[in-house]
């Protein structure tokens, strides 16, 4: 089961290091990472997916409370939330194709950022879900280049 942490840690150099390194150390693999300062500077906000059991889950945050860099930890699975993704996708587009590919990102509510001659570069943001039924849509087309953000989270209320 893939399971949302948030952290909001002191905003300083190898805050990061420690975290991926008490988690490499355990074995646990990160499944996305996405750090970014909060409205105040000196803390960051790390949101951290996972894949494992509870006992696994409780482990991590049990870790985690320890580092003295970090400051609170959230684990989502237990409350309402909203998930985010944002997707870059430069898919293949031709004069043959292009009007088809445009249907489907209107559909899905994704914006063209860029374009040439031979591609479209897609930008989409939504929950996990959207994102694999938008990439699995154009995938027929020829991606050429993909990237993601990871997941970001935040409780609702």
């Amino acid at each position: 089961m893939r399971h949302t942490l948030s952290a909001l840690v002191e905003n300083k150099s190898g805050v990061l290091a420690r975290i991926s390194t008490l988690f490499a150390a355990r074995g646990y693999n990160i499944d996305t990472l996405t750090v970014g300062e909060t409205d105040d500077p000196s803390v960051s906000r790390m949101t951290i997916t996972v894949r494992g059991d509870t006992k696994i889950l409780e482990q991590i945050e049990k870790q985690l409370n320890k580092l003295i860099d970090v400051i609170k930890v959230f684990e989502y699975s237990q409350t309402k939330h909203i998930e985010r993704d944002l997707a870059l996708i430069k898919v293949k587009a031709d004069k043959n194709n292009r009007s088809e590919i445009l249907q489907i990102v209107d559909i899905f509510r994704a914006d063209i950022i860029d374009l040439s001659h031979e591609t479209l570069m897609i930008e989409i943001t939504g929950d996990e879900e959207k994102i694999e039924a938008f990439v699995g849509m154009l995938r027929p087309f020829g991606i050429k280049e993909l990237v993601r953000t990871g997941i970001v989270a935040m409780a609702r209320g």
